[in-house]
């Protein structure tokens, strides 16, 4: 079945510049493993991103520790190998790199939440073809 969240499969081996355009609290996991994660959905993408603590302090020390603050601005995400659980796994990184502003379209915070209903321009990032 398709999943509704991105996941490194989904990058196709390519790193791709994104702007979030609404973060919230979602409960992710079963049983005793469910917690809370932030929840990213991105200008023009239609799978969710679950941050992990790390990408959630990188994108902290890119745009600020408030979510509301990331609205609108733009991030690198890439597939990387991790370790989890003992096992080199593909995983989603975001970049520390802070992607040039020429590379991302800016939006208004109050216009990027209601981006959800209604088509956005993509980042003018090289990545549309990018199929998540």
């Amino acid at each position: 079945f398709p999943s509704k969240y991105l996941s490194a499969s989904d990058l196709g081996g390519r790193s791709a510049t994104v702007i979030i355009s609404n973060a919230r609290i979602e409960q992710i996991g079963k049983g005793a493993e469910a917690g809370p994660k932030i929840v990213l959905q991105f200008v023009g993408k239609q799978k969710f991103f679950v941050c992990n603590k790390t990408n959630a302090k990188t994108i902290a020390s890119l745009h600020g520790e408030d979510t509301d603050s990331w609205l609108g601005k733009s991030i690198t995400i890439a597939p990387r190998e991790v370790e989890f659980q003992g096992n080199m796994v593909w995983s989603i990184r975001v970049s520390l790199q802070r992607p040039a502003e020429a590379e991302a379209v800016q939006v208004a915070p109050k216009a990027v939440k209601a981006v959800r209903a209604v088509a956005a321009p993509a980042p003018q990032a090289d990545n549309d073809d990018i199929p998540f």
